[in-house]
């Protein structure tokens, strides 16, 4: 019965912190922390009670919790949600950056306060939902319900960019691309439940019963280009990502960390909780074209970020790079890459909201994004350089943070198994660390661009990012409760993949 509230309490506190406004200013922010802040407290305590590395047979779904009531019998659908090692720390992640999501935002924030948490809160319950539910259609139904919210938060909150563009038409092109991906997605998945029952006679939307349905080559193929294609626009993998850096830019700070280190991990987890084991045959064929745009992706976001001026578009195309080792490892079959994707996401969501809550640190006191308007701040601010730079190194793979772990598992893990593809991708993380020091030494070194004096970190501020330092340290030095709860559903997993082929080495 717990696993509901993990949704229910977003929306509900959503609701209340929109009617809470009648309240006072600050009614709002405080209703959306404490509902956040008992989500994180409800999602640690699911973490602590279950035994998350237990290991059953092979290719059975192994849950630690789950929720089931019948929705619409007659078509098969059901309010099914479930929990195991995987969705465990998605859920934790979401969580947590939703708690200092709303923290970040504290004072940036002036208008429609009760309107924004509900909105912000609102797509936090939606990411829960996609992380939660087992059922096809009540997925998708998540899937869609994060992007409104999102779609208000860019569009009445967001700034304006560096290269003109409105925040109207970021918000715009962000919802296109996804109802696009999402009406993909929903084809699909019509598709997997028409062949389903046309196999076997039951109707049913339940992904542990389409789990088994029989279909010739070429139709799994084809359903499995559909998940692909929805997850492959969210992830985002280059060509579909042109939403991205708009998306980011235009966004406040609250939007570009739920984007940055929540929503495009709904991707990579819809990859490993559906696209595979549901298209194992078909996904195995396909994985030397997935890691071919994993690997375009780590090149073409590293050169993008590299030109760009606008401190928060070289962050978006960052996160372009970083998820293309994610797909690597997703396609490569490898468990321990699968546990060092895992990883990866977790140190990924840290480091990248880490690096947008100093951004907007930034604009506040400077009133601008241009890197070619800052410059030698190093000595003009307390703190936030040090800070940065402790970020930027994060992103490179520094020994000690949690991003070099899950990049040596991805590296080690597909080595083994793609030999080349992982040495070419390796050379991503050497034009990782010019856009990194290039991102450094704009903003904070060189001649100051104005003698004006600077505000120094609030206690909140300092201690929103010395939160996410420890945890990132905490995840490069002890990665191991991270592996043990991730190791079950890893295994299983790469069970199905397997099962389609003997893994071969392949360029």
């Amino acid at each position: 019965m717990l696993l509901p509230w993990l949704i229910l309490i977003p929306l509900i506190g959503g609701l209340l912190s929109w009617q809470g406004e009648r309240l006072g200013l600050k009614a709002p922010r405080w209703i959306a922390l404490l509902a956040m802040g008992l989500t994180l407290v409800l999602s640690l305590y699911l973490w602590l009670q279950g035994n998350y590395g237990l290991t059953q047979a092979a290719g059975i779904p192994q849950w630690q919790s789950s929720f089931m009531v019948p929705w619409i019998p007659s078509l098969g659908i059901s309010f099914h949600l479930a929990l195991d090692g995987l969705s465990l720390l998605m859920v934790v992640l979401t969580a947590l950056l939703g708690v200092l999501a709303i923290l970040c935002s504290w004072n940036e924030i002036h208008r429609y306060q009760g309107f924004f948490h509900l909105n912000l809160l609102w797509i936090l319950a939606g990411v829960f939902g996609v992380f939660l539910a087992i059922d096809m259609f009540l997925f998708f139904f998540f899937w869609e319900m994060m992007l409104v919210p999102m779609y208000f938060l860019i569009a009445l909150w967001g700034h304006k960019g560096s290269d003109g563009k409105t925040r109207i038409t970021a918000a715009t092109k962000f919802f296109i691309y996804t109802q696009a991906s999402g009406l993909v997605m929903l084809i699909a998945i019509f598709g997997l439940v028409w062949v389903h029952y046309n196999a076997t006679g039951v109707l049913s939307f339940d992904y542990e019963v389409l789990l088994n349905t029989p279909m010739s080559h070429t139709v799994q193929y084809l359903l499995m280009l559909g998940f692909f294609i929805s997850f492959a626009v969210k992830m985002p993998v280059v060509p579909l990502h042109g939403w991205l850096p708009d998306a980011h830019s235009q966004a406040p700070t609250a939007g570009s960390v739920d984007l940055a280190g929540i929503l495009l991990k709904t991707a990579a987890y819809g990859l490993l909780r559906f696209s595979l084991p549901l298209f194992p045959q078909a996904s195995h064929e396909f994985a030397p074209i997935a890691m071919a745009l994993g690997v375009i992706g780590i090149f073409y976001g590293a050169w993008m970020a590299y030109i760009q001026t606008d401190i928060k578009r070289l962050i978006a195309y960052t996160s372009v790079s970083h998820m293309g080792f994610v797909m690597i490892a997703i396609y490569s079959g490898s468990q321990l890459a699968f546990q060092g994707a895992v990883v990866q996401m977790i140190a990924h969501g840290l480091s990248a909201a880490g690096l947008f809550i100093i951004t907007g640190q930034l604009y506040e006191r400077l009133h601008t994004r241009d890197l070619r308007e800052m410059g030698g701040l190093w000595g003009r601010l307390k703190y936030l350089p040090a800070l940065s730079l402790f970020f930027a190194v994060a992103t490179l793979g520094m020994p000690g943070t949690g991003n070099f772990v899950g990049e040596f598992m991805i590296m080690f893990g597909s080595f083994q198994v793609v030999p080349v593809t992982t040495v070419v991708a390796s050379f991503g993380l050497v034009f990782a660390s010019v856009y990194s020091l290039v991102m450094m030494q704009r903003a904070y070194y060189g001649v100051p661009k104005s003698d004006q004096p600077l505000a120094n970190l609030s206690v909140r501020e300092l201690s929103l990012i010395l939160l996410l330092v420890v945890l990132l340290v905490l995840l490069g030095i002890f990665p191991q409760p991270v592996l043990d709860t991730s190791s079950a559903a890893m295994g299983n997993i790469q069970h199905w993949f397997a099962s389609a082929s003997t893994l071969t080495t392949r360029p």
